[in-house]
């Protein structure tokens, strides 16, 4: 089992004094911010950055060559849409990198724990077969995870007392289920 990736806990300061700067940050971006409905989601034109350089010349055009701009455009309106957009479109770069980085460290610790837990959970499993005090209680709350499936139940009440070697082929077999689930 390898966990070397993630060999370092965060402090708890600093996950508290993090979630408190974001806090402050949304409160700080809360009046100007706007909740969208799935549909408005859905039928709103996207901007990316191929539009972003559209509408960043188009506005520059607009500026430059008042007299082609159609007297319905509101120019006001459109120099704060793209102030805004523009603006905003860094931020969420970089939200977005602090995005990937926590969930890239969430998942290595996760799957880094998951392993652990696995490996504590065969050894329980063993030593529960082997009547070893305590092991019973403990695999018998962990298993309820691992529901198995009958067929599984069913080989393990009408089995004879096994040997190493069966219980080798148990553990490849749980190992398997566990790779399902």
């Amino acid at each position: 089992m390898k966990n070397d990736k993630h060999t370092s806990a965060i402090p708890e300061a600093a996950i508290t004094q993090a979630y408190s700067q974001i806090a402050a940050v949304i409160q700080l971006l809360a009046p100007y911010t706007i909740a969208l409905t799935p549909h408005e989601r859905q039928i709103m034109l996207k901007m990316g950055d191929k539009s972003l350089a559209f509408v960043e010349k188009a506005h520059d055009y607009a500026h430059a060559n008042p007299t082609v701009v159609p007297s319905y455009l509101n120019m006001t309106a459109f120099d704060v849409d793209f102030q805004d957009a523009h603006g905003l479109w860094s931020l969420v770069t970089l939200v977005k990198q602090l995005e990937e980085a926590l969930e890239d460290t969430i998942m290595t610790a996760g799957s880094e724990a998951y392993h652990a837990a696995l490996a504590f959970y065969h050894n329980v499993q063993a030593a529960a077969k082997d009547d070893v005090p305590g092991a019973k209680a403990i695999f018998e709350d962990l298993k309820t995870r691992f529901p198995g499936s009958k067929r599984q139940s069913e080989r393990e009440s009408t089995k004879p007392q096994d040997t190493g070697t069966e219980r080798a082929g148990d553990v490849q077999n749980l190992s398997k289920d566990l790779l399902k689930v």
